[in-house]
Formats: structure tokens, C-alpha cells, sequence
């Protein structure tokens, strides 16, 4: 069997498969901790049966079963992770307040891409590998029955086959087909738009630049010049948002003038750029961390801004260090 072909231990096999199955299993549950739990307990219960594992199909196809199962089983007691803009209508940029913050586990989250996307050496592989982890399309797929939601991944974002589906599923292939179909026409009423993330474009890397000056001089007017005009400013785990200039302007103006002095470190997040947001010490020594903030590109300029303020497990999981001197 190809993929067992060497003598190295389960272990090493099944370590091969760790990004690529996190990767399905973040899109599953929008969550990338919740999806690294799932793949640990993927490969536990793969370790336990493998004595029962008789080469009749592909250890990854075994695997994928495995995962399916996995994410099935934590879906049905769990609430749908969302956006803030899932919950209701924009915001005010003179709003005193952003809201009590809501539990964590309702958000979708933000993700790594070397947690999620094994390296791959095709430039098409890689932009379609950043398409399929974008915010925008997660927080979509959630809004997806689960089998419906694995439906679509598997068919549309793996290239599995219907045949190969409806076997991982223990369905038929017309059933496989009708879910995509429903899967698809949910997708089709979200807005999952923006531009691929190139790190080596020049007009990408002129626009955060300037992003990153204007931000850090916390010049209003010159970011104003960098977003969309129909730009969106979200901050998980607390539920206002805002859409348009003015009323983002407004708010960091106000509310959001405690930005003011910030520095920013760049990362990756979910394909899109990002950085960990440093605010200036409540001491006045030093900066401390406040915000993971992705940020999504739209006709080359900014279209969307979500602020995770998650830090404590947020940062470490990106490599950010725990404050700025």
C-alpha cells in the first residue's frame, strides 16, 4: 500500500497527515483549538485500531473517516461559532461601549496557516489552500448542517470524489450530490469575497505598509485613505461591529483612542495578513498585548478589520511574544 510503504513507526505515519487533517477539521469547526484536539483524538483512536487496520483502503482515507467522526460528534452538542456580524446589524461609531463580551466558544477563530496548510510547492495549490481557510468562508461553512459542511470540504476544497464522499459517509453518491447542492446554494447568499493574499505582491506590500504607518501614528485620516468604503471593524469576543469610514473613524476616535501609541508585529492568519497589536502599558513601560488583528483585502484596499482580543491563547499559538519593551 503506497502510503504505508516504509517500515517507520504508525506514529510517524500519522504525523504525515497533522496539517492537512487540522486544516479539515478547522473548516469543520472553526476553531483551531477544538481542531487540533480533534486530530489528537483522531490519531489516539487511528494508534488504538490499527492492529484492525488491514490495508482495504488509504491510511489517509481511514484517517479522514476517523476525523469525520470525530467533528460529527463534537458538532451535535455545540453551538454554531459565528462573526459579530452573524448576530445583528451594524453598530455605531458613537456607541459608548462595545458590548459584554460573549463565551468563547461561539466565535469562529483565527488560525496559523502552517497549522493548517501542508507546504506545497504548486503556486496554485497554495492560493487555493489560503482561499479555502479565509474568515469569511470558515464563518460560512458554519452556517452549514455538519454533513453538509463535510460534504462541501471534502468535494470542494479536497477534490474527493462523490463516489469517495458518500464511502467516508456510509451514504449513497445521489445523497452526496444532493447535500453539495443544498451545501453550495448557502454559500452562494454569503459574502465570502476578497482578494488572495500574495506576500511578494508589491502593491499588497505598499498597502500594509502604509497600514502599519498610519496605524501606529494612529492617523485617522491616512487610514481612511487605505479601507474600503464599505470596510467592516469587528473585535471577538465582544459583539459590535461597524461598517463605513465614518463610523470607524468615530470609534477609534472615542471608545478605541486607547490604541493610540500601538505597535504592530506581522503574521499570517487564515491566508490573510495579519499582526499582533501592542498597546502602550497601563504602567507606561513597554507595550502589552491586546489584539490579533486579520485583516481582508478587497479591490486593493482593506475591506474587512476583526480584532481578536483572545491574547492569552491567541499569541502564543502565532509565535508572538509576550510584550513589547
Amino acid at each position: 500500500m503506497s502510503d504505508l510503504a516504509t517500515d517507520a513507526p504508525i506514529e510517524a505515519h500519522l504525523e504525515a497527515y497533522r496539517s492537512e487533517l487540522t486544516g479539515y477539521c478547522y473548516r469543520m469547526l472553526g476553531s483551531v483549538f477544538e481542531a487540533e484536539d480533534a486530530v489528537q483524538d483522531t490519531f489516539v483512536r487511528a494508534w488504538r485500531g490499527f492492529d484492525r487496520f488491514e490495508g482495504r483502503s488509504a491510511l489517509r482515507s481511514w484517517l479522514y473517516r476517523i476525523a469525520t467522526n470525530v467533528c460529527l460528534t463534537m458538532l451535535a452538542s455545540a453551538q454554531r461559532r459565528v462573526l459579530p456580524m452573524d448576530l445583528g446589524p451594524a453598530g455605531s461609531g458613537d456607541a459608548t461601549g462595545p458590548g459584554e463580551p460573549r463565551p468563547d466558544e461561539i466565535w469562529v477563530g483565527p488560525a496559523p496557516d502552517g497549522r493548517l496548510l501542508p507546504e506545497r510547492s504548486d503556486p496554485a495549490e497554495v492560493v487555493a489552500g489560503r482561499e479555502s481557510v479565509r474568515l469569511a468562508f470558515v464563518a460560512a461553512l458554519q452556517h452549514l448542517p455538519p454533513r453538509q459542511r463535510a460534504v462541501l470540504i471534502l468535494r470542494e476544497v479536497l477534490a474527493w470524489s462523490a463516489q469517495e464522499v458518500a464511502d467516508l459517509l456510509d451514504t449513497s453518491v445521489p445523497s452526496v450530490n444532493s447535500a453539495l447542492q443544498r451545501a453550495r446554494a448557502t454559500l452562494a447568499a454569503a459574502d465570502t469575497t476578497a482578494d488572495v493574499y500574495k506576500p511578494m505582491d508589491d502593491e499588497q506590500k505598499a498597502l500594509l505598509a502604509r497600514y502599519v504607518q498610519a496605524f501606529e501614528a494612529y492617523d485617522l485620516r491616512a487610514l481612511t485613505t487605505l479601507l474600503h468604503e464599505d470596510v467592516t471593524l469587528s473585535m471577538p469576543p465582544v459583539p459590535l461591529w461597524l461598517r463605513g469610514h465614518d463610523d470607524i473613524v468615530a470609534w477609534m476616535s472615542g471608545t478605541g483612542s486607547g490604541c493610540r501609541g500601538s505597535r504592530l508585529l506581522p503574521v499570517v492568519a487564515n491566508g490573510m495578513p495579519a499582526f499582533g497589536q501592542y498597546r502602550v502599558s497601563a504602567s507606561g513601560s513597554g507595550h502589552e498585548p491586546w489584539a490579533l488583528i486579520v485583516l481582508g483585502l478587497s479591490a486593493g484596499r482593506i475591506g474587512s478589520i476583526t480584532s481578536f482580543l483572545d491574547t492569552d491563547r491567541l499569541f502564543p499559538a502565532f509565535g508572538l511574544p509576550a510584550r513589547l519593551g
